[in-house]
Order: C-alpha cells, then sequence, then structure tokens
C-alpha cells in the first residue's frame, strides 16, 4: 500500500508516529514559508504541514503550486496542532502531519467546480463531469448508506433461508407494461433478446423447480418516461418464496423494514406496519400510495351537495360525481386569497380539475366564503361537522369525477403538507396498501389489462367474477409505501396453468399468443407448481427515502438524465457501419 493511513484516521494518540497519506487536494493556504494543505479522501480529511524546519525551500514551492484537486503523496510525522488552531469540526481536528516528503502523483487542470464549493452547479454539469461530483462528500454518503443498505438486506434474507439465484439479463420480449429495451442478436439475424423488466418469470419458474426461498439483487430495465423517482436502468431486491400466503410475505418485509431502519438510521419502527386496502386508501388519501406522516384526509361531502342549492355541487353529485374536500387545520390566516388562487390554477393545471372551492371556518364556527351566500346555514354547518372544521381552519373542496378529485385533493394535500411542514424530513412512515383491483380498461382500447401484472392471482373470494365481471375482481397485491412513495410492490402468483389462461385471454391474449410469449410458464405451472408469491423493493428509491433525498439520481452512482442519457459518457450514441452490417440491420429516419 502507498499509504499507511487514511485522511480520517488519524487522532491524537498518533502523535509522534511516521506516516504516509495519499489523497486529493482539497484547498491549500500558504502563510509565507509553510503551506497548509487540507487532504482528502474518503475517509476524511487531514491537515498537512509543508514548511520548516521539517521541509526545504523546494518542498515549499511544490506544495504552494499544486493545484487543487491533484492526487499528493505526502510522508511525514504526526504533531499536536498549535494551541488555539483545533478544528473540533473535525475527527482529525486534534493533529496535523509535518511533511517529510511532498510527492504530487497527478497534477489536476482546473475543474470545472470543485467537490468542496457551497453552491452547487446545475444537475447537468455535475452528470457532465460525475468523476467530480463523486467526490463530494454527500454523494459519497449517499452511495455509502446504498451498500450499507444492500448489505442489511442480504444479511436479512440469508438469516431467513433464502438462496440467493442470478436470473438471465438477456432474455425473451414479453410486451406487457413498459417497453422493452430490445438487443439485437448477431447470431440469430432479425431477433432481439429484451432487457428483463424484473426477473418476473424466472423467479417462479424457480417456485415451479423446488427453490422454495429466492432472492437476488436484480438489475432491471424499463424504456418508459423518466421523472425525478425514476430511471431507465434501476435495482430492485427481488425475492419469491413458495408455500406462503400475502401475510406471510408482509410480515416478512415488516422485519426487513424494522431490522434496516435500526441498522442503518437508527430508528425504531413499530410492527406489524399498519395496512389498509386499496379502496380505503383512495376514499381517503385519493392516492394508492399515501403519505400517512400527516393528516388531512379526504372527506366525502357528496350527501349534502345533494341537497344545497349550490349548482357546481348540486349538479356534480345529481350526475353521479363527487364532492370531496379536506381539513387544512390553522390555514385560514396563512393563505391569502392570491395563494388560494394559486391552488386553484395548480389543482386545474396538473389535474384536470374544474375548480377548488373553499371554505374558512370564523370564530363563531361559520363558514365563510364568496360562495357561502349559495348555501343554507345549515348546510353549511353539515358540511363544517363532516370535515371536524375547527375556528381558523381552511376547508377545501373538489367537485369531478371520482378519479380527479383523487388525483387533484391527493396532489393538493401533499403540496400543503410540504408548504407548512406539516411533517419532518426526518419521519420515517411504512404502510401497506392490499387489494388492488386486478384489472382496469385501457383508455385507448377499451381492453382489460393487469393493474399489476398478467400473472397475479385473484382473491380466492372473487375468483368466480372472473367470468362474468373481471372489474370486481380484487388482486391478492400488496404494495409497501414509504413516506407517500411506492417502495416496493408484490402480490401471490396464478400456480394453476388454467386460471393463468383464462387470465390471459382476459387480457386479450388468444392461446396462440399466450403459448408464443409464455409458452414455458405455463409449461411449467402444468408440471406441479406449489402456491407461491413474491415482492419486489425499489433499492434504489429505499436508499432515496431513508437518505431523505427528493432525486434518485443522487442515489445512483451513474444516472440517466430525464432523457435517458449519460451526459458523463454520451450515451445513446451512433455506432459505425461495420457493427450494423454484423448485426444485419440499418437506421431510417422516421418523421414524427
Amino acid at each position: 500500500m502507498l499509504r499507511t493511513h487514511t485522511c480520517g484516521q488519524l487522532r491524537k494518540s498518533d502523535v509522534g508516529s511516521p506516516v504516509t497519506l495519499c489523497g486529493w487536494v482539497e484547498n491549500k493556504r500558504d502563510h509565507g514559508g509553510a503551506v497548509f494543505i487540507d487532504l482528502r479522501d474518503r475517509y476524511g480529511l487531514t491537515q498537512v504541514v509543508v514548511g520548516p524546519p521539517e521541509a526545504n525551500s523546494e518542498l515549499i514551492d511544490a506544495a504552494g503550486h499544486v493545484p487543487n484537486e491533484s492526487v499528493i503523496l505526502i510522508r511525514g510525522k504526526v504533531a499536536d496542532r498549535l494551541e488555539g488552531k483545533v478544528n473540533e469540526k473535525l475527527a482529525t481536528g486534534e493533529i496535523e502531519v509535518r511533511s517529510e516528503h511532498f510527492e504530487i502523483l497527478s497534477t489536476a487542470q482546473t475543474p470545472p467546480f470543485t467537490p468542496g464549493q457551497s453552491d452547487l452547479p446545475g444537475e447537468d454539469l455535475r452528470l457532465k463531469y460525475r468523476f467530480l461530483d463523486l467526490r463530494r462528500k454527500e454523494m459519497q454518503d449517499a452511495l455509502i448508506r446504498r451498500s450499507e443498505i444492500i448489505k442489511c438486506m442480504r444479511d436479512y434474507f440469508a438469516e431467513h433461508d433464502f438462496i440467493d439465484v442470478e436470473t438471465p439479463i438477456l432474455g425473451r420480449s414479453t410486451p406487457e407494461g413498459a417497453r422493452d429495451y430490445l438487443v439485437p442478436s448477431r447470431v440469430h439475424p432479425g431477433n432481439f433478446y429484451a432487457l428483463p423488466q424484473s426477473p418476473q418469470l424466472y423467479k417462479q419458474i424457480l417456485m415451479v423447480a423446488g427453490f422454495d426461498r429466492y432472492v437476488q439483487v436484480a438489475k432491471c430495465f424499463r424504456d418508459e418516461d423518466l421523472r425525478a423517482d425514476r430511471q431507465p436502468e434501476f435495482t430492485q431486491l427481488d425475492l419469491e418464496m413458495s408455500f406462503i400466503d400475502a401475510d406471510d410475505i408482509m410480515s416478512l418485509i415488516d422485519g426487513l423494514v424494522a431490522t434496516t431502519a435500526k441498522q442503518v438510521l437508527g430508528k425504531e419502527i413499530s410492527l406489524p406496519l399498519p395496512r389498509m386496502t386499496y379502496e380505503e386508501a383512495m376514499r381517503r388519501f385519493g392516492s394508492d400510495a399515501p403519505d400517512l406522516r400527516f393528516g388531512l384526509e379526504i372527506v366525502d361531502v357528496t350527501s349534502v351537495a345533494k341537497k344545497t342549492e349550490f349548482r357546481v355541487f348540486r349538479g356534480t353529485a345529481d350526475a353521479g360525481n363527487f364532492v370531496r374536500g379536506i381539513r387544512v387545520p390553522g390555514a385560514a390566516t396563512l393563505y391569502s386569497r392570491r395563494q388560494i388562487d394559486e391552488l386553484t390554477a395548480y389543482v386545474q393545471q396538473d389535474f384536470g380539475a374544474k375548480g377548488l372551492a373553499w371554505f374558512r371556518v370564523e370564530d363563531d364556527q361559520t363558514l365563510w366564503s364568496p360562495i357561502a351566500k349559495n348555501f343554507d346555514p345549515e348546510h353549511l354547518a353539515e358540511i363544517r361537522e363532516l370535515l371536524g372544521g375547527e375556528p381558523g381552519d381552511l376547508l377545501m373542496f373538489l367537485a369531478d369525477t371520482w378519479e380527479v378529485t383523487c388525483k387533484g385533493l391527493a396532489g393538493l394535500r401533499k403540496r400543503l403538507a410540504t408548504e407548512m411542514k406539516l411533517y419532518s424530513p426526518d419521519d420515517l412512515n411504512c404502510s401497506w396498501v392490499t387489494e388492488f383491483p386486478m384489472f382496469e380498461r385501457d383508455e385507448e382500447s377499451g381492453r382489460y389489462v393487469a393493474m399489476h401484472h398478467p400473472f397475479t392471482a385473484p382473491l380466492a373470494e372473487d375468483l368466480p367474477h372472473l367470468k362474468e365481471s373481471p372489474e370486481k375482481c380484487r388482486a391478492q397485491a400488496y404494495d409497501l409505501v414509504i413516506n407517500g412513495s411506492e417502495a416496493g410492490g408484490g402480490t401471490i402468483r396464478i400456480h394453476d396453468s388454467e386460471v393463468q389462461s383464462q387470465v390471459f385471454e382476459l387480457l386479450g391474449m388468444d392461446e396462440e399468443t399466450a403459448k408464443d410469449r409464455f409458452g414455458f410458464l405455463l409449461d411449467a405451472l402444468r408440471f406441479g407448481a406449489p402456491p407461491h408469491g413474491g415482492i419486489a423493493l425499489g433499492v434504489d428509491r429505499w436508499v432515496m427515502l431513508f437518505a431523505g433525498l427528493e432525486n434518485i439520481r443522487e442515489v445512483i452512482a451513474f444516472p440517466k438524465t430525464q432523457k435517458a442519457t449519460d451526459l458523463m459518457t454520451q450515451a445513446p450514441g451512433e455506432v459505425d457501419a461495420a457493427q450494423l452490417n454484423e448485426l444485419q440491420l440499418r437506421t431510417v429516419s422516421v418523421k414524427t
């Protein structure tokens, strides 16, 4: 090893010891006759002194001219810092290394930004020079936390007798859900592999093969539109179990959540984690991934709306739609008319709502609003009572379809909670949402599509609905929610080939297509398949949430931009004609 210690290792007990340190020059200070260098590596920072009586003038001159971010080697002795110069903010703040030998291992050019600067450059610049960005302590801490979480997960499942099995990256394209990333085959011209959107089919095959407890930290790929918490390639902790039910899976993951929170964050999580059905989540919070760190629950006032003379409420209710609202405690004096107008524009533009009705609860518990004159006092009192309004509260309502009221009020409650600081960034709230609808209608084709995936088993009591009324089928599905984000999703799988064929048919897949795409799975199910199920946990999202961050790119070493490009390597890029010829491919321009 070139070094004897790291830059975060030395303490007062090491005073007098000869040491060799290597690292990056964070900054330097020339005090005339002595140069002070802050030497950095991922373990910490140590102050190095190059100057009398230990150093000669050439050494001092070299140290004074070394550019920041250069890599150097220092050999010398550990000494106490001078009185009054101790830096209590540093673990190494009581000592310094007085150099006897100074060596430049790599001279750095002037960087476009430095890891230690207080004002961060734009994300595009950070991603282009990711090797500089990754030197920042915040980035290194995030990736260290990622490593800790993955190790904690692996250890937990090893203790529960799971077998780590790697599944293929090059597989068969089975177009369901997001678009596949396709890889052309040189050996089989005109044919393509697909990168896995998940190891779903392989892990079901493993259950049929008798590996009753499978786990894998798996790389997955989806060609879909991106956002702050989504990437085209992502990592998930994938597992599958045989001879279990949904409660077994959720209880197992409860233990993982508690173990990870304790070991990584030092937080105690009460178990079992709370559970609610999909229907309850949408009714109370308007979202299938509700943030439970704060209240602002949704209340349905459609029954009162039907009795009022206010045309917006009455017309919506008479048309079979809904009037729903939230109570915002103490917000009446916090939000001006202009700010409420901004909230109105927000729900209109982002969620397609027609408008936002609101009332202020006065000291005498009456409701005031520009629209209050359109209501009888008894109806206003009934609305206030349904929402539990108290003086100083703000009551806000949407009158629209179920979908719009859900999305609009879910977005509104999140925005208000953020603006009013109704939760601490350090809070960690975990819960389950269960019993999702098994199918939903595709708006374009009008046909049924699987809400999770086509291998999800219906609840046993809903199995009779498959033939006559599939929309009534509830799935044996469960999502783990952390702080309002889906952190994992799983289902109990169909292990009966006849039921699986029936589901394929419902999804508009004829027997020939099903056999072509999933014949190997259907064959496996006919040769003795155990009841089985599993879950996939989003590792990137877990790390983001556990680290209290809002951008998933902050916990991935080399992420893609929102347009799925790598600014550092300039991927994706063109390939030369010889490569295309070898694959028997050519590119064409398509007008859009």
